[in-house]
């Protein structure tokens, strides 16, 4: 149970629509109006478009007081496309950056299914939103532990096929749509349509299956303890 102190030094977490309007929507419009030779340019606006999302990931992470992987993995991913496309390198290169790294992750996923600490429990049961130490007691008093573990093992492929499609659409969204040499307006014009594209074509589907996966474990957990998902939710004062 957390105190009111606790919750005041607690940072609220950055809304949706600005998570959306400083990685997706800034960096595009700049990448796709502001790149040319009467504006910024192609190297500078390619600059000014990615450190948006930079400067956004390491305020968040200067924040959050602590290292989130996956916010440290999203600064990386942002510096690496500013690099490649600064060094002029070919952008097939891009496209092989944007399949590893949800692969890696979904790999890793899938890895940790076989050892004692599945990352599934990561994304799925959270200590900052279930009490797990009342759940596994509520499972364990219906003898159905072993059974939610069999259903948490389902979930987790779930989540690592969300990773794998992601590594798939990701790559060939970037092969169909970043085909100029990069340094050029062109380029940079098309960095910022896969930007725009990136999330109803890969980030929705993606969504659906995480979703999907929180659902049936969440679902699974009222039908294995016999309670409502309520009483297992962490209490705040």
């Amino acid at each position: 149970m957390q105190s009111s102190t606790e919750q005041q030094n607690t940072p609220k977490k950055t809304g949706l629509l600005a998570n959306i309007l400083i990685n997706v929507a800034i960096p595009a419009i700049i990448l796709s109006r502001f790149s040319g030779e009467d504006a910024l340019g192609p190297v500078w606006g390619l600059i000014v478009a990615l450190s948006f999302p930079i400067g956004f990931g390491l305020w968040e992470l200067k924040r959050a007081g602590k290292v989130n992987f996956f916010s440290v993995l999203g600064v990386i991913s942002v510096m690496l496309t500013g690099g490649i496309a600064l060094l002029q390198l070919d952008a097939k290169y891009i496209a092989i950056k944007e399949a590893a790294i949800p692969g890696a992750i979904g790999l890793a996923v899938l890895i940790s299914q076989f050892t004692r600490y599945p990352l599934v429990t990561k994304f799925i049961l959270n200590g900052d939103l279930l009490d797990n130490g009342k759940l596994y007691a509520a499972l364990a008093e219906r003898d159905n532990r072993a059974l939610f573990e069999r259903k948490l093992a389902t979930a987790g492929y779930m989540v690592a096929s969300s990773f794998f499609l992601s590594s798939v659409l990701n790559y060939l969204l970037a092969k169909l749509i970043l085909v100029s040499p990069p340094g050029t307006t062109a380029f940079n014009e098309e960095l910022g349509k896969m930007t725009w594209l990136s999330y109803p074509v890969i980030v929705l589907p993606c969504m659906v299956i995480l979703f999907f996966a929180i659902w049936f474990i969440f679902s699974s957990i009222s039908k294995l303890t016999g309670r409502e998902l309520e009483s297992f939710m962490q209490q705040t004062e």
